[in-house]
């Protein structure tokens, strides 16, 4: 980012972006010549296993939920922080990981809300399209089918009666908003991702919401990103060290929106890859979607800042490598080898010679937490690939086999959308993955520059200062302040590197 403070032109505001692994409080410094981040707080933000009471032969379920209560205790800390560091802030923001929300009642929170990989939202899956087929739901809604989509869950919950005492449910970025200001808003972004929302009007379906048996009221009013969510509550303003008058604005709640804002984009012949815990992969668009061909591909349209459509697959991400390292962790019978060092087996990996199996990274036995590498070796067997050898090849592993998914993905979004791709952007943190980022300019056959690391907090940052009259203009024009202020790394394709890689 730009060294040296904001000009007298400029202003500050600070983000609070949590992430499905972590959260971070920044200070965003900006003018019309850049924008600079300034991490204030750092903090783990780790699901918690809960019994939940005894099934059929007396074995009880065990529940993944995530601790909000404890990020907002992070989050408070890190404002404070934050507010000393910099008392003029002129706005607050929050993104997150999408799709997972908090009930309410009376606005006092009703249990710890449940994690998207939470193994519930199964049985919500077939509720669900028994009343509203998979080819229907997604010409309505334009959504990949991923069995924790919101709508899934809701039903899940439905059944088993936890959803009966709500009165509100709140994405989790916008729980956090309604904490700080007691403004209930669901913000457009992150509200398409629930398998609840019209990609041709932008508003709730509340026909299908009916049909499902879902009570509107459920669901706060939609806001924009850029929407001024109001000022602080008395009590938290206190709390913190913040002036009465410090306000909350929505952002692109959905910490892929605000990733995507933070892209230097600047053509239609360039793609994305937000690439963290998951990897989003894909085009932005002017309109939605909504073909069969579309729904066959597992492609999904999502709703991006200043009424942009994030076409784009999920796609499994650097969630393998983490899982992986704790798994190896756990099992190590020396402290040497429950240690391992990343960059040592990145290292390691990018040595390796001799062919190692690409395996499907979109395959759902990858999703739950567990031994991330004895099922990469469960999936080889089946498929009559012979599993990597040692650490170092199932690392290599992981990232050619991300790589090889990404690069069908963006064939896939070529054919769908009629462009052709060039350059691909990868952000977020994937961009520090120098072997990922070279194997997927390999694979893909284009340039792909990495860079910015921390997009989401970026994109937070700009549609607040824009909200606050600090800089002006579209979202070409933010992306423009993007590129003066920071400098990706540029990878090549090597057209003639020897293939490594086996498939089943």
């Amino acid at each position: 980012m730009s060294q040296g403070g904001s000009s007298p032109a400029g202003g500050v505001v600070a983000a609070v972006d949590l992430g499905a692994t972590s959260g971070r409080v920044v200070l965003g410094h900006v003018d019309r010549d850049g924008v600079r981040l300034q991490h204030v707080a750092r903090f783990a933000n780790d699901p918690v296993t809960l019994p939940e009471g005894q099934g059929a032969g007396g074995a009880g379920r065990v529940g993944l939920h995530w601790d909000v209560l404890g990020l907002w205790r992070s989050v408070s800390a890190g404002l404070t922080l934050a507010l000393r560091d910099e008392p003029g802030v002129a706005s607050i923001g929050v993104d997150s990981w999408a799709v997972d929300y908090g009930l309410l009642r009376e606005g006092r929170l009703l249990g710890s809300p449940y994690h998207y990989r939470d193994e519930r939202s199964a049985a919500g899956v077939e509720t669900v399209h028994a009343v509203v087929p998979p080819g229907e739901l997604f010409a309505r809604t334009g959504l990949q089918h991923l069995p924790f989509n919101t709508v899934f869950q809701l039903a899940a919950d439905q059944a088993s009666g936890v959803l009966a005492p709500a009165d509100r449910a709140l994405l989790v970025p916008d729980l956090v908003s309604w904490w700080l200001t007691g403004t209930a808003a669901t913000e457009r972004t992150n509200a398409s991702t629930t398998g609840l929302l019209s990609p041709a009007t932008g508003e709730w379906d509340v026909e299908l919401m009916g049909r499902l048996g879902l009570t509107p009221d459920l669901f706060a009013p939609l806001v924009d990103p850029g929407a001024s969510l109001g000022p602080l509550l008395p009590s938290v303003a206190a709390a913190i060290g913040a002036p009465a008058s410090l306000g909350v604005t929505a952002v692109g709640s959905h910490d892929t929106a605000s990733a995507v804002v933070a892209v230097p984009l600047t053509g239609e012949d360039a793609a994305y890859v937000s690439s963290g815990t998951w990897s989003l992969v894909g085009l932005e668009l002017p309109s939605p979607l909504l073909g069969e061909d579309v729904r066959a591909a597992g492609f999904t349209n999502e709703g991006g800042v200043d009424g942009r459509v994030r076409f784009l697959k999920n796609v499994s991400g650097l969630w393998l490598l983490s899982e992986s390292m704790r798994a190896w962790s756990r099992s190590g019978t020396s402290a040497a080898e429950r240690s391992s060092d990343l960059a040592a087996l990145l290292a390691e990996a990018a040595a390796v010679t001799r062919p190692v199996a690409v395996f499907d990274a979109t395959d759902v036995r990858f999703t739950p937490p567990g031994d991330m590498p004895a099922r990469i070796e469960a999936w080889c067997v089946e498929h009559d690939v012979e599993p990597p050898r040692g650490r170092p090849e199932t690392v290599r592993s992981i990232l050619e086999s991300l790589a090889a998914a990404y690069a069908e993905t963006l064939r896939d979004a070529e054919r769908l959308s009629g462009r052709t791709i060039r350059t691909v952007h990868v952000v977020g943190g994937g961009s520090q993955n120098e072997l990922l980022c070279q194997l997927t300019a390999d694979c893909t056959g284009c340039t792909v520059l990495a860079g910015p690391v921390e997009a989401t907090a970026l994109g937070n940052v700009l549609v607040q200062a824009r909200a606050a009259g600090l800089v002006h203009g579209s979202l070409e024009s933010l992306r423009a302040l993007v590129r003066r202020s920071s400098s990706p790394v540029r990878y090549e394709p090597r057209t003639t590197a020897a293939p490594t890689s086996q498939r089943g």
